[in-house]
């Protein structure tokens, strides 16, 4: 496998930035399965993996959006897939179906803001390279998170 073919496997989030419909809401529904398949109990883990997606994302989102030539090409998807890792990496750890409730309300928040991109999201997202393709989505994240846990302070 050449370093091209691996930074677009990356990139594209395994491919699934190349799926002809949405393909930032399925990079960010599969980032949440993963997550639910996979659970991880410490905070100091999670985000850990965070910020390792975030590195990578920088790198190799930069580096497709230079070789393809299009300023935050569609297919590159590890933003989504970031945000969304950070949205629920912010959750507190509950068992069974409370934790599900709040990932999927966490899927659905994220989803609305990184569509709609309120300020200063949309601010984030004018940054150039992978930087500012990382950014939008890891801020959407935040936000995302900030949200769910002041309704869950709330009720």
């Amino acid at each position: 496998m050449n370093k091209h073919c691996i930074i677009n496997t990356l990139a594209s989030f395994f491919y699934v930035g190349y799926l002809p419909f949405a393909p930032g809401t399925w990079a960010s529904l599969l980032a949440l399965v993963i997550w639910l398949v996979i659970p991880v109990e410490t905070v100091a883990i999670r985000i850990l993996i965070v910020g390792l997606a975030f590195l990578i994302g920088i790198y190799v989102s930069g580096l497709s959006e230079t070789k393809s030539g299009v300023e935050d090409p569609s297919f590159i998807v590890i933003d989504e897939v970031a945000g969304m890792w950070l949205a629920l990496a912010l959750l507190p750890k509950t068992n069974g179906s409370n934790y599900f409730i709040l990932a999927i309300s966490a899927f659905v928040l994220f989803r609305i803001f990184d569509i709609t991109k309120p300020f200063p999201i949309k601010k984030l997202e004018q940054m150039s390279g992978g930087f500012g393709i990382m950014m939008d989505d890891i801020a959407a994240g935040l936000l995302t998170a900030i949200l769910v846990n002041i309704f869950i302070w709330v009720i």
